[in-house]
């Protein structure tokens, strides 16, 4: 009996030991800091309200605006930065609400028609027969911290074809740079915005010259 009651007494201080480790194990794991993820934001490309909309004139050409392509590894929904050249890096919780590409399709025939130099800007395909189609390609945008403030970078490639006779008018690059004003991702889409606003000026400014069959259309 001596022996079964050491037995059961060295056993019972072993459990409590177990017991209260398992214990100390528990409330140590309810003191570990529970960190929540952090909701994902979403921002939009965006135009002035307040911009100017010229009335075109009756005899004004209509130009078809195709879905502008992006550049690989820009086809996303996620909003690109890069940290070092020729690597891309996306944010975690920081998006577009759609495509860059889309928006910038929409911004483009918005901006274009507010010109007047178009009877109508018509999203291609479509079953209206334009004079002319805006074709782009290669577009991009990203923040980039190479330098401090970091920057957005918006560039795109258009070509504008003559619907009537298949014939390129005219091709060129497009690209525009402007400060962060924060060094986050809020700071890139207000500069990405900024840069958006001033390459489709670039870009209505060179429809222009193409409509007057300027030299410069080609170049």
């Amino acid at each position: 009996m001596r022996r079964e009651r050491q037995g059961l007494s060295i056993v019972v201080p072993l459990v409590l030991v177990i017991a209260g480790g398992g214990l100390v194990l528990t409330l140590g794991g309810c003191l570990v800091p529970q960190t929540a993820s952090e909701p994902a934001r979403t921002y939009r490309l965006t135009l002035d309200h307040n911009r100017a909309v010229r009335v075109p004139a009756v005899d004004a050409p209509i130009l078809l605006v195709a879905t502008p392509q992006a550049e690989p590894g820009y086809d996303t929904t996620k909003m690109v930065y890069v940290k070092r050249p020729h690597e891309v890096e996306y944010y975690a919780v920081n998006q577009w609400a759609e495509q860059p590409t889309r928006m910038f399709g929409s911004l483009l025939i918005q901006s274009l028609q507010a010109t007047g130099s178009w009877r109508a800007v018509v999203p291609w395909p479509s079953a209206i027969h334009g004079d002319l189609r805006l074709d782009s390609y290669g577009f991009a945008i990203q923040q980039e911290f190479t330098q401090d403030p970091s920057v957005a970078r918006v560039r795109v490639r258009a070509q504008l074809v003559d619907v009537k006779e298949s014939k390129i008018l005219g091709t060129r690059s497009f690209e525009r740079v402007e400060p962060a004003p924060t060094q986050d991702a809020y700071g890139g889409v207000v500069a990405a915005n900024r840069a958006v606003a001033a390459l489709l000026d670039d870009v209505a400014s060179w429809l222009s010259t193409c409509l007057q069959r300027s030299p410069t259309c080609g170049r």
